[in-house]
């Protein structure tokens, strides 16, 4: 445990951010994981749909730093690919 205020301040700050990030991985995982499904299912609509909503999740990890800009990109990318091959069919 760290002696120094500062430093007290900082561990405690740095565990609520890890909560805050876990949260928003965990939320982030299971709209993947729905979207998906979805794709899996062939539902081009809904799949369509929940890619914006991924989307959305991913660009505010990335704006909150919860992500590199290069995994959302990576990401989105193949999401949207997935997506794609199912609507040409």
């Amino acid at each position: 445990m760290p002696n120094i205020k500062s430093a007290k301040k900082r561990a405690t700050q740095s565990v609520a951010r890890r909560k805050r990030n876990v949260v928003r991985k965990s939320a982030i995982k299971s709209s993947i994981k729905k979207m998906l499904e979805a794709v899996d299912s062939k539902n081009v609509d809904l799949a369509k749909e929940l890619l914006r909503e991924v989307e959305g999740k991913l660009a505010r990890a990335k704006s909150k730093r919860v992500f590199h800009a290069n995994t959302v990109a990576r990401k989105v990318s193949r999401l949207a690919k997935k997506v794609a091959q199912i609507a040409a069919k």
